[in-house]
């Protein structure tokens, strides 16, 4: 299969290829490796392939047969290295498959390699020292957003149509908007954590997926949904697949929009366009939108220490783990100027503190509960601008302590955190790019604890409606012609 075709194909499209026997898997794998090889050394978002012997029984699920990257940390492969993006983790091995990975091969999928992430996940852009910048595929001087910056440009530049991503802070719908995909943030509970962790984060974190089309979104959460042995919690299994879902009429919903973020960061203009335009779309579809204000429950910097107190007491956990693992130090030689300032900072954060970080919590998830109450949807920007310049989370580093580099992060990306907090699914969808310079900007909506379906639903309808589709950033030019 040429490559031009093998891109122009979402995952589903590809798998009823197989179940039709007009393609094999090894026939698309080939076309995926052909791609990377293609797009890789400019956009850098695969840091490793490896041989496969996986054997999907072709028709078996909607996926199968379908080429695959996971995310270098947050899902194990048994054998395979995941270095969480950290020169202190380099040469890590997987001993075994985590539940979730077992739930790929299940689900058919053909996994090849692996994707970029920031260092231990702890940035909203992927420029780890270990394997240097993730290059957007729209403008290969900009961001690919992170944590999961590797999996977003490598289904934006065509080598596979989904990938695997997690979220603990909008690490997938960050990516999405950034290269303009399609991506969903699962409730809290959905999909299983284990075995090694019963949560990530303390809940904050899971996973998901990036992926060009609404479909193959839906169609892979129905493969990875559900409890395992031991999880300490799951969220209500939905009334029917989510695959079924997107091809339902959402009816009309009531739709909230907050344009200005918590804590006072403005939105910009062309992000403000693009939310004007999306309010039309969605009034002209036959939703009732409105402009409300949402209460969090607490003051914007008693978010964000809680946020700090919360994510370095977890990180500090991690490293001091990986460290003893491996006997190597925690200094500069093993970790970046903010992985370690965070290290430090939680090593100061005491049990209370900890504690009412997660009292916090509460509060934040009980007051967002309250606005779904009287709406259906809530609209903001998935983020307040278009996607950065490589760097710009960079700036004076050196100068920050582990709550001033999640003070800027949270700048950076101030809309996405809450629903991490509150454990309502979230997606950020394309809908429009900016005129002047030709970047995807990204819409995020959120909707009540359990309500993926939804928000699939209204997914389905404004992929049909929305201009967005069909685009292909730039990077594909010359690279997806031929082969």
């Amino acid at each position: 299969m040429r490559i031009a075709e093998y891109a122009s194909f979402d995952a589903v499209g590809l798998a009823e290829l197989v179940a039709e026997r007009e393609v094999t898997p090894a026939e698309l794998e080939a076309a995926a490796r052909e791609a990377a090889q293609a797009v890789n050394p400019r956009i850098n978002a695969i840091v490793e392939t490896w041989p496969t012997d996986d054997d999907p029984d072709p028709g078996s699920t909607p996926l199968a047969g379908v080429p695959f990257l996971i995310k270098d940390i947050g899902v194990s492969m048994a054998g395979r290295r995941m270095e969480l993006g950290s020169r202190l983790a380099v040469g890590n091995v997987a001993g075994a498959d985590s539940f979730l990975m077992r739930r790929f091969r299940r689900a058919g999928l053909v996994t090849f390699g692996r994707t970029a992430t920031p260092e231990l996940a702890y940035s909203t852009t992927t420029e780890p020292v270990l394997y240097g910048a993730t290059r957007n595929p729209w403008n290969l001087e900009r961001s690919a957003g992170g944590s999961s910056g590797g999996a977003g440009a490598a289904v934006a530049a065509g080598v596979v149509p989904i990938a695997h991503a997690t979220d603990a802070a909008g690490s997938l719908r960050i990516p999405a908007a950034y290269n303009g995909l399609f991506g969903l943030k699962p409730t809290r509970g959905r999909v299983s954590m284990g075995p090694d962790v019963d949560e990530s984060f303390n809940g904050l974190a899971v996973h998901g997926s990036v992926s060009r089309t609404v479909r193959d979104s839906a169609a892979l959460l129905d493969q990875i949904r559900g409890p395992e042995p031991g999880d300490p919690y799951f969220a209500q299994e939905p009334s029917r697949p989510y695959a079924e879902e997107v091809t339902r009429h959402p009816g009309s919903l009531r739709i909230g929009v907050l344009a200005q973020a918590w804590g006072g960061r403005r939105t910009t203009p062309p992000v403000a366009d693009a939310l004007s335009r999306t309010v039309g779309l969605l009034e002209s579809l036959g939703h009732q939108v409105e402009e409300v204000k949402v209460d969090l429950g607490v003051d914007w910097e008693e978010f964000v220490l809680a946020a700090a107190r919360q994510w370095t007491a977890n990180l500090t956990a991690s490293i001091d783990e990986l460290a003893a693992a491996f006997d190597r130090p925690i200094d500069s030689s093993t970790l970046e100027p903010p992985t370690l300032a965070g290290y430090h900072y939680g090593q100061r954060v005491s049990g209370a503190q900890f504690v009412t970080a997660l009292a916090v919590r509460n509060r934040i998830a009980r007051s967002l509960a309250r606005y779904f109450d009287t709406h259906d949807v809530l609209l903001t920007p998935t983020l307040p601008e278009l996607p950065v310049p490589l760097g710009t989370h960079a700036e004076d580093v050196e100068a920050l302590d582990g709550l001033g580099w999640l003070r800027r992060i949270l700048d950076l990306a101030p809309f996405t955190t809450a629903f991490n907090v509150a454990g309502t699914p979230a997606m950020s969808v394309p809908v429009t790019a900016d005129a002047e310079t030709g970047l995807p900007i990204g819409m995020q909506f959120a909707a009540g604890y359990g309500l993926e379906g939804r928000l699939f639903r209204l997914a389905g309808q404004l992929e049909q409606a929305s201009p967005w589709s069909g685009r292909t950033p730039a990077v594909w030019a010359g690279n997806h012609t031929g082969g």
